[in-house]
């Protein structure tokens, strides 16, 4: 069975040091957190924090996880784009070293799917340098789908450059199960494992990808063939926020915790057990 991780989504803005603590209560060995706090939305009222300039906060946060056996299974935060120098990365980069963490998600802001392939190689030069993974997103942007997501692979043609798979992303563009079945699964580096309905009922797709999505299982995509394609050794992480839950008082543990529980059964039914 592939090890559980939580996404920040789950958590909407909690500190580094509480969302470690909470994986481990709930049984996880892995967050995927971001260099600084998201303020798209803060219904629980955290303080602002940020890794980038808080050395304090780093320290605190590699005691807790020392403490509590949870690793950053992926770091956020890394865009290529016109204008923007890729260097400008290496500190985090480091940061993430000095954090135990060995794996980034980048994005870009460019819509030129050339430039943004020149960016996401010289991104992953300087992350091979540090033996960190970079991982790329299909998602709304110029890697939309699978296909393109292919050919920047092929661009940057490094061991250290693999897929994301996030599964609303994945398959409201447009990409499909018999793609993602024909691929060399050693591409696939990591997965943020969602449901949702095949059609959206948000006006706003970024609204609903930021703030409400299905726990796994109660929704309409094809989640059990999708973990089927994945190989075992790659970390399966939740990025299920629940903005409606929040709203009504539902605590951070509380939805997470049961959201989890039906990832856990879902893969326990996938498995065979």
């Amino acid at each position: 069975m592939h090890e559980l991780g939580i996404e920040r989504l789950c958590v909407f803005g909690m500190p580094p040091v509480e969302f470690v603590h909470l994986a481990a209560d709930l049984g996880c060995r892995w967050i995927g957190i971001g260099t600084k706090t998201m303020r798209s939305y803060n219904p629980h009222g955290y303080s602002d924090w940020s890794l980038q300039d808080d050395p304090a906060l780093r320290r605190a946060m590699r005691s807790a996880m020392d403490e509590r056996q949870v690793g950053i299974s992926l770091l956020e935060g890394f865009a290529v784009g016109p204008g923007r120098d890729v260097r400008m990365h290496e500190r985090d980069l480091d940061m993430l070293c000095e954090l135990g963490g060995s794996r980034i998600n980048a994005a870009s802001i460019d819509r030129d799917l050339n430039r943004t392939c020149d960016g996401f190689a010289m991104l992953a030069e300087l992350a091979a340098a540090r033996n960190i993974e970079v991982t790329i997103e299909i998602g709304p942007g110029p890697i939309a789908n699978l296909r393109a997501a292919l050919l920047a692979v092929r661009h940057v043609a490094r061991s250290n450059f693999r897929l994301l798979i996030d599964t609303m992303h994945f398959f409201r563009l447009g990409s499909t199960l018999v793609e993602l079945a024909a691929i060399d699964p050693g591409l696939i580096g990591y997965v943020q494992l969602c449901d949702a309905p095949r059609i959206s009922l948000f006006q706003s797709y970024m609204d609903e990808a930021l703030h409400e999505r299905c726990v796994p299982g109660e929704g309409e995509l094809p989640l059990r063939d999708v973990l089927a394609l994945v190989p075992a050794d790659v970390i399966v992480s939740l990025e299920v926020p629940q903005r409606s839950l929040a709203e009504a008082g539902v605590s951070p543990r509380d939805r997470v915790g049961a959201c989890l529980a039906a990832t856990r059964a879902l893969m326990a039914e996938c498995s065979g057990a």
